[in-house]
Parts: C-alpha cells; sequence; structure tokens
C-alpha cells in the first residue's frame, strides 16, 4: 500500500537534518581543527608565541590534534546517517552546476540555487577541506618523522605545510563568517532538526527526497 503524504498543515513544523553520530562528528572535527590552528597560530605569529610561550607543549598539542582530525570520520563511518550524507556530499549533478554559476553572479534568490540536502557550495567546501586535512598530515608527518623522507622532501613538505594552514586558516573563517550569517543553519547542527520553511527555501530539492 503506497504511503499517503499527509497534507501541508499536519505536517511537523521542523525536519531532521542531522543525527546525533552526525553532530558529533561535526562538532568534535570542528575542535580538533580549530586547536590545529590556534597552536599553528602560536608557533608561526610572533606576537601570539610570545603570549603563549610553553613552545613545547604547544608544539605537542599541535602534533597529536593533528594526529587525531580524521578520528572522528573514520568513527562516524559506522553510522547509516553519516555514509549516507557522505554519498550525498560526493554526488554532483545539474543543478548543483545551476547553484554554482548562480553564485559566480551573486545571484541569490532562491530560485536561481536549486540544492537537495548539500548544496554546491557545501560540496565544494568538503571536498577541499578532505583534500587539505590529506595532504596537512601528509606533509606534518614528514616533518615530525625526520628519518621517513630525504631533506628534499622534508623542505618541501614545511612549503606546502605552512601556506596550505594559512589557506585553510581563511577557508575556515570564511565557513564560520557563512555559518554565522544562517541562524536556522547552525541550529540544525546543534539540535538536528531545521525549520522546514527554511528547508524548503534553501533546500527544496532535499525535501523532495523524503
Amino acid at each position: 500500500m503506497a504511503a499517503v503524504t499527509p497534507p501541508p498543515s499536519e505536517r511537523p513544523a521542523r525536519v531532521r537534518r542531522f543525527s546525533r553520530a552526525e553532530r558529533w562528528v561535526h562538532r568534535t572535527t570542528a575542535g580538533l581543527m580549530l586547536l590545529c590552528v590556534a597552536t599553528a597560530a602560536a608557533l608561526y605569529v610572533p606576537q601570539i608565541a610570545e603570549l603563549v610561550g610553553r613552545r613545547y607543549l604547544v608544539v605537542t598539542v599541535h602534533e597529536w590534534s593533528g594526529i587525531l582530525l580524521p578520528a572522528p570520520f573514520l568513527l562516524g563511518l559506522a553510522s547509516r546517517a553519516f555514509r549516507r550524507d557522505l554519498r550525498r556530499l560526493n554526488r554532483f549533478g545539474p543543478h548543483d552546476r545551476t547553484w554554482l554559476r548562480a553564485a559566480r553572479r551573486r545571484d541569490h534568490r532562491a530560485e536561481s540555487r536549486p540544492a537537495g540536502k548539500f548544496n554546491a557550495g557545501q560540496k565544494v567546501y568538503a571536498a577541499w577541506i578532505a583534500g587539505a586535512v590529506l595532504l596537512m598530515l601528509g606533509t606534518g608527518l614528514l616533518m615530525w618523522f625526520t628519518s621517513l623522507a630525504p631533506i628534499v622532501w622534508r623542505t618541501s613538505a614545511t612549503f606546502i605545510h605552512d601556506w596550505l594552514s594559512l589557506a585553510v586558516g581563511i577557508v575556515l573563517a570564511g565557513h564560520i563568517a557563512m555559518a554565522l550569517a544562517d541562524p536556522e543553519s547552525r541550529r540544525g547542527m546543534r539540535t538536528g532538526s531545521v525549520e522546514r520553511h527554511w528547508a524548503k527555501r534553501e533546500h527544496p530539492l532535499w525535501l523532495e527526497d523524503e
């Protein structure tokens, strides 16, 4: 027997967006990432380094927070909801290209930016940050364990690690700024649910799939 769709007046006002496991992965990853950025700033910015001091402790915290950064993601793979959303993030469709074209034109009309559960900007950000974390982890290991590679490799790794750290810091600042500008999006990550009218406006294709 086919499922009966309730009329709009009987539908719940809020829509489930993220599971508890997904929120845990996001919060833990965010904490580790911010710890990496903060300790990197304490290591590379002289004014901050003078205020913080205890360089050996800062280096140790930076190294271990970087090593542990992939751990929440790997543990999150045990969650079916997390794996399902990973597939959504990894899948680009024609509507995503439409969204990106609208973003380039600075067209903020909702009808110009069709999106599923994740819009094209979120998909691009997720792909970029995942690649950056892997590259940072690899170059960081070369810098930490100096016997793993010849000096030319270590020098290159240091160059990439330093400049990519700056890029990650800038991208994270943009991510935080966009989150601060959208209270309902933050509420969705904090509580797991969002207002139905917000979801219909920002992610209309997602509701069609639910």
